[in-house]
């Protein structure tokens, strides 16, 4: 009797032998490839080869909880968490102990310990619990899990299946025996956390990047820590999606209890999902550690190399500097019109060949942010006649025209907001996600007029990418930005990144000649947008091309222009310049009149990194 044929690691099927026995033919291709003075050997490796699959162990189930192996009180900076200890059974594989958290939209569930069986056999273990515990192991609540661990060498990565009668928010993997050491969120620097917490979150904060308990944004779903000066463990998402996760590493005495959180897609309201799979493995070095999770974004979402992917358009591969020409700011104070953005551009054309340069037009739309997301060329900083006329003449001149739109903003107040309403973000539980961490006017209270708009609803995609493509018509510009672009909220009201990717699909395809620039990159967003402004470390110039943010202080007393920051401190020195950004000029109000000196000097020094004589 045999079991069914099942799937091999490389695709092939393969059929099992229940009882060990070897047949004659079997025997004989054995012996032959063996030869006549390797009979014995070969008898052995034959018999050896078609042996029955080693009988499953049972793995004790661990009587752990949130409390278990952590410093309680905490010792250093920690995050909100509860004042009990709540059940989290575990069991061990591969030198770790694994326990799982579910939550739905009313509540946190924990494994039922009298429910749970595990079965090891060989390098996988299979998990199965049939019910789940609540209010701290108090009451108990119907629902399944089933978790699957396969292990290659030092790597581990698991997939989890979740049932319940309520709508699954979130599903949690607790993973401890972490050693401790410093840790790296996203790909980033390796830092020493001491006995505080850390909490990553994928992307954008996972959502919750401004307000207290806030996450640090990180740009892929990637965390590291380095536990010896050659052992680094890695602990990534293998979501062919983008989609929230959250790293949260809470210190012991000899490791961590870490959480790899999974939040799913909040349109839906699933009762049964499966998580994707997890993996966690050892290297010799960060880079190490990083490389398999940067093959696996690579794929999922079809990043290319800068050097051969298809949607740079040719201008964008010669831009030696990048010019932010700063516009209107929330008041209205006016850094610069139509008119004195064409004087400065003229007197650039004398400095730079200019088809060098890309111009970034920003707030070229009155009011900054107030005004979004109207997009129309207001009055006073000279009409609709005076914008085309800084586009058409600053083209002329050999430079490339890039205005600026937000992504995911719109202000209530303005006559459009009843048709564009539906757009608005909503996160996981319903709340609406308003853009309200800014003090526009100075008061000392955060504004709250502005609402964050979800490209994945139709009627907030189809409003933003009729205005870009009005302005591509009307205008003739080269390029437009995408204001906070990298900004994904998981919302209820679609899929953020999906509607994203349409937006800006659907624009080259009618437009392909247009380019299409970004500010804060997450990892998927690389697969259709080959350039921002801020967010680019070395690793991710493999796909993309950066410059600076427009809020770097400009020459002078450091004004960072229509952005809300004020003033910073410009280093004379440096010039300010990134060695990771395409050098960048910021003018604002004083610039032309009073330090036309250090635009000169920051022009030689873009013209030096490109090589023009």
């Amino acid at each position: 009797m045999t079991e069914p044929d099942r799937e091999t690691g490389d695709g092939r099927r393969e059929t099992d032998t229940a009882d060990g026995d070897v047949s004659r033919r079997e025997w004989l291709k054995v012996v032959g490839a063996a030869g006549a003075a390797g009979m014995i050997s070969g008898a052995v490796a034959a018999a050896e080869a078609m042996a029955p699959a080693p009988l499953p162990n049972a793995p004790e189930v661990l009587p752990l909880t949130s409390t278990s192996d952590v410093f309680v009180p905490p010792r250093g900076d920690a995050y909100m968490k509860f004042s009990f200890d709540f059940p989290e059974p575990s069991v061990a594989f591969g030198g770790y102990r694994f326990g799982f958290l579910v939550f739905t939209d009313e509540n946190t569930y924990g494994l039922d310990a009298s429910r749970i069986t595990a079965s090891e056999t060989g390098d996988t273990m299979r998990l199965t619990c049939t019910g789940f515990v609540w209010a701290g192991g108090q009451e108990k609540a119907p629902g399944s899990l089933i978790a699957t661990f396969k292990r290659n060498g030092t790597t581990i990565e698991w997939d989890t299946a979740v049932e319940m009668q309520r709508p699954i928010k979130t599903v949690t993997t607790i993973i401890r025996d972490v050693p401790r050491g410093s840790i790296s969120l996203g790909g980033g620097r390796l830092f020493d956390a001491k006995d505080n917490e850390a909490l990553g979150g994928y992307t954008f904060g996972a959502g919750d990047l401004h307000g207290p308990g806030a996450a640090t944004g990180i740009t892929t779903a990637l965390a590291v820590v380095q536990a010896s000066d050659q052992e680094f463990v890695s602990l990534s998402s293998l979501d062919m999606r983008v989609r929230p996760k959250r790293f949260h590493f809470q210190p012991g005495e000899r490791g961590y209890r870490v959480e790899a959180v999974y939040e799913h897609d909040a349109w839906r309201n699933d009762t049964r999902l499966t998580v994707p799979a997890w993996r966690i493995g050892r290297a010799a070095s960060l880079d190490d550690a990083i490389a398999p999770h940067m093959t696996h974004v690579e794929r999922a979402f079809g990043l290319q190399p800068w050097d051969t992917r298809t949607d740079v358009q040719p201008w964008m591969r010669n831009i030696a500097m990048v010019t932010t020409l700063h516009g209107m700011h929330y008041t209205g104070f006016m850094f610069n019109d139509y008119a004195r953005m064409l004087e400065i551009l003229r007197w650039m054309a004398t400095q730079i060949p200019p088809e060098r340069v890309l111009a970034f037009i920003s707030a070229w739309d009155g009011r900054y942010y107030w005004d979004y997301p109207n997009y129309v060329a207001p009055t006073r900083m000279g009409g609709e006649a005076g914008f085309k006329r800084l586009i058409s003449e600053g083209q002329k001149l050999g430079f490339k025209m890039m205005p600026m739109f937000g992504a995911n903003s719109a202000n209530r107040h303005q006559a459009v907001w009843s048709k564009i309403s539906s757009g608005v973000t909503q996160k996981i539980d319903g709340d609406r996600y308003d853009l309200n961490w800014v003090d526009w006017n100075n008061d000392r209270h955060q504004d709250g007029w502005l609402t964050y708009m979800n490209l994945g609803a139709d009627s907030w995609r189809n409003h933003l990418t009729g205005r870009i493509a009005d302005a591509i018509e009307r205008y003739g510009v080269d390029a437009y930005f995408l204001d906070i672009i990298g900004g994904h909220v998981n919302s209820t009201t679609g899929d953020m990144h999906e509607g994203t990717r349409r937006l800006v699909m659907d624009l080259r395809e009618k437009y392909p000649k247009v380019a299409c620039v970004g500010e804060m990159p997450y990892d998927a967003l690389h697969g259709f947008i080959p350039m921002y402004h801020a967010g680019g470390g070395p690793r991710w110039q493999k796909y993309s091309r950066f410059y600076q943010h427009l809020s770097a202080p400009a020459p002078g007393r450091g004004s960072s222009g229509v952005h809300e920051s004020g003033f910073g401190h410009f280093n004379p020195e440096t010039l300010n310049l990134s060695p990771n950004a395409i050098p960048t000029l910021q003018v604002v109000d004083d610039t032309f009149t009073k330090h036309r000196d250090v635009m000169a000097a920051i022009i030689a020094k873009a013209k030096e990194r490109a090589g023009i004589g």
